[in-house]
């Protein structure tokens, strides 16, 4: 069940809401919201549910194992690898398998493996958890009841953002749900929904047609305007959801932090990891880069640091080659960086030519990001560099994507990938007009999704 779907938008969100209302206490709201989450998820993983269930319960030992017998090192290294491993298994077994038989002839078998819904994603959670008991930042939850609803929790559970137990530890056991709040949730879930529905669904029929397409159906100008379509859909899609999910947890008295904040504005690959994806980033950053030594090594260790880490970030993403290596290209950019001399940021000139160049980076990094392999990168990349004949089928192909719709949506997204809407919102009278904008948004939302609109779910891949 996806949050743009008219299933959990008519019955499931308006249901759960009203009957979280109406339990009288917190221990009654923790367990109608762990039922309802687990409900969430089984909707789409009836079987994988209890995956979930057994990786959370092996964590919760784990934890308690850590705070009460010794050798908590050991039984801290024992989770990491119970955690990855069922990772690497259901995440990459096949991909593993496939690449070994074809590398070396071999015939093992291929397991047959389906992805869990959001693994990445709960895996990454239950680990910072237990890690944190280690570390002793947080308490170890002994109630195993509140420690699966942290890790299950529908509104942040199958694509983000990364939530840690020690930021919503509180509010598991004692929260606040008032009008006030109830309301900016509306209208944050009503901004992620318009994300997805009116820019992400429509630049992604573009970019889809794009990337689809066979090699003599796309010309020079279709490349780069796929390209565009897909980087604004990927930010509209991810940021639009995780808009969602600070909506949803305000609608129910948890507070998650930002996700996203305005990433294609940056000037440098550093600058944009810090905007993008940050629960994904700083998770990376407090359970593998510093303890890798981070940057108290000298120079050239931090270079290296940095460099393995990104390797790892494109791993997670998903089981191919091209995740891989756009891991390694954002890592071989981010060492660039770190090995030139830092310049002077006042210089106008220097700061459009800065962005310019995160721009083209980025871009480049995206179209290896959504292409299914390292050739059908090549392929793209060489559409988009290398000018050529246009064939009659390649300008069908662009006049047939480019409706007035989806090119007001290409637009759309130019215009709010920049910092439009926080400059709105700190006018008094735009802000207390948000929450009418916010009522449209959702009708409109519904009427495009009932009308049966295309509505990709991009987390399949992840």
């Amino acid at each position: 069940m996806v949050f743009s779907s008219l299933t959990f938008l008519c019955v499931f969100l308006p249901a759960v809401l009203i009957l979280d209302r109406v339990c009288p206490d917190i221990r009654l709201k923790n367990a109608f919201l762990l039922i309802a989450s687990l409900l969430f998820y089984a909707y789409g993983e009836p079987v994988y549910v209890l995956l979930m269930i057994a990786s959370s319960l092996l964590n919760y030992i784990w934890a308690l194992m850590i705070s009460t017998l010794p050798l908590k090192r050991l039984f801290m290294t024992c989770s990491v690898i119970t955690n990855l491993g069922a990772l690497v298994f259901f995440k990459y077994s096949v991909f593993l398998t496939t690449w070994f038989n074809t590398t070396f002839g071999a015939s093992v078998p291929v397991p047959n493996v389906t992805l869990p819904l959001g693994i990445s994603f709960f895996t990454f959670q239950a680990m910072s958890y237990v890690i944190d008991v280690y570390r002793g930042d947080c308490k170890v939850q002994k109630n195993y009841a509140r420690l699966l609803l942290y890790i299950s929790f529908f509104p942040q559970l199958i694509a983000g953002p990364i939530v840690k137990y020690r930021d919503i530890e509180s509010e598991i056991s004692s929260r606040q749900v008032t009008a006030q709040t109830t309301a900016v949730g509306i209208r944050r879930f009503a901004a992620g929904l318009a994300k997805k529905v009116f820019i992400a669904n429509n630049v992604a029929v573009i970019a889809d047609a794009v990337f689809n397409a066979q090699a003599s159906d796309v010309n020079m100008s279709g490349a780069w305007i796929g390209a565009l379509a897909y980087m604004l859909q990927i930010y509209f899609d991810f940021s639009g959801y995780s808009d969602m999910a600070i909506g949803l947890g305000l609608m129910f008295g948890f507070h998650f932090k930002e996700n996203f904040n305005y990433p294609y504005i940056s000037g440098s690959i550093k600058e944009f990891w810090r905007r993008w994806h940050i629960s994904l980033s700083t998770w990376f950053k407090e359970y593998l880069y510093i303890p890798l030594g981070g940057n108290r090594k000298g120079r050239v260790r931090t270079v290296i640091n940095k460099f393995i880490v990104f390797a790892c970030t494109g791993i997670w993403h998903g089981a191919n080659w091209t995740f891989l290596f756009w891991g390694l290209y954002h890592g071989a950019f981010l060492m660039i960086e770190e090995l030139l001399p830092k310049k002077d940021k006042t210089n106008p000139v220097l700061n459009v030519m800065k962005h310019l160049y995160l721009i083209l980076v980025v871009l480049i990094g995206f179209v290896m990001f959504r292409c299914d392999s390292i050739r059908a990168f090549g392929i793209m990349l060489n559409k988009m560099l290398i000018p050529g004949v246009s064939s009659a089928s390649a300008n069908m192909l662009l006049l047939s994507v480019l409706t007035p719709v989806n090119l007001t949506a290409l637009a759309a997204g130019v215009v709010f990938s920049m910092p439009v809407g926080q400059k709105l919102k700190e006018n008094k009278y735009m802000n207390g007009l948000s929450y009418v904008l916010a009522v449209f948004a959702v009708v409109f939302a519904f009427m495009s999704l009932s009308s049966g609109s295309y509505n990709p779910f991009i987390y399949f891949r992840f």
